[in-house]
């Protein structure tokens, strides 16, 4: 059985390596739940604001919303591993009920006893609950939430146990919309959410990272991967994102890029253009063919064709078997 024992860190040492005298909550010891950190991670902007939500006794829950890929989870899931916060999460659906939430009865050693469901276990633990996707969930199922958001405790039927939080329960929402409903047609299967509950929520807009920071993110992953080809990567991902959300055109007229390259998008680019490094011996481009399966065959008809068009312009003669991954750093 886990023991939650809390302790207070130095905000800045932990962040920045930095003493700032500024005590922030965590654990004594990362538990089975707790996200393993992640050293490449790159802490955007939006960090400060997770740092804040975890300086704070008694926050309102989180609602982190942005475009897919862009790091919502992880970055959650980052602060709270260097504070050896325990995780739990779900992800929002048509599908998802109450019990899938809070818990549900069930036979154990001939005897019905009741199992914490990963809401529940989060507030027993003071850990972290993460409802991704909550605009994909089912509004009647969201009204549960509002007791908890309102500092109410929360009443098992099957038990009749009236269940408070622990003081360093921390509530956080992702999505993709920031709760009004898609207008756009690129999220499809996400729903209206009421303003009363919306209204509960501290509200944060996530955004993919500066093209400096993705570098050195894929530099720092895949160091075996030429650098042109990591930044040429990046430039078209930038490029991308701006077709697709409706930014300039570069240079395809009035049609649009129907995918997006998102950072999450950009590191399987870049895995599989090194699983794929042997294929230069046949005159195949490693990095347009792992484009494909990475991002490419989601695309239609024309969206395809401007994708390729694209790395012809970025890339040029990269792509072709002179600048493939060193074969000394991949090990073949």
């Amino acid at each position: 059985m886990n023991n939650y024992e809390t302790t207070l860190y130095d905000a800045g040492e932990v962040f920045s390596g930095q003493k700032s005298n500024t005590p922030i909550k965590g654990f004594k010891a990362p538990s089975h739940n707790t996200p393993a950190v992640d050293d490449s991670f790159i802490f955007g902007d939006l960090a400060k604001d997770l740092v804040v939500f975890f300086l704070q006794d008694d926050p309102d829950p989180l609602y982190i919303f942005g475009d897919t890929g862009t790091g919502k989870s992880s970055l959650v899931r980052q602060v709270a591993a260097r504070l050896n916060y325990p995780v739990w999460e779900t992800t929002g659906s048509e599908r998802l009920e109450v019990s899938d939430l809070i818990g549900h009865l069930t036979l154990k050693g001939g005897e019905m006893s009741f199992m914490d469901g990963p809401l529940m276990a989060a507030m027993k633990a003071g850990g972290v609950f993460i409802l991704n996707e909550i605009d994909a969930a089912n509004p009647a199922v969201l009204i549960l939430l509002n007791t908890l958001f309102d500092k109410q405790p929360l009443l098992i039927p099957e038990t009749n146990e009236l269940i408070s939080p622990a003081s360093t329960f921390r509530f956080v929402a992702t999505a993709n919309t920031a709760g009004s409903g898609d207008d756009t047609g690129r999220f499809t299967g996400t729903n209206q959410l009421n303003q009363a509950f919306m209204d509960r929520f501290t509200i944060l807009k996530a955004e993919y990272p500066a093209p400096a920071d993705e570098k050195a993110l894929l530099a720092a992953r895949f160091p075996a991967l030429p650098e042109p080809i990591r930044d040429g990567m990046v430039d078209i991902a930038n490029k991308v994102r701006g077709v697709f959300s409706g930014g300039r055109q570069i240079g395809f007229g009035k049609q649009g890029v129907d995918v997006v390259i998102s950072t999450r998008t950009l590191l399987r680019w870049c895995e599989l253009s090194l699983c794929y490094q042997g294929l230069a011996s046949s005159g195949i481009s490693p990095v347009l063919y792992a484009l494909d399966r990475a991002v490419g065959f989601r695309a239609g008809h024309e969206g395809h064709a401007m994708l390729l068009e694209l790395c012809q312009r970025v890339f040029g003669t990269l792509t072709n078997s002179n600048s493939q991954p060193d074969k000394e750093q991949t090990g073949s």
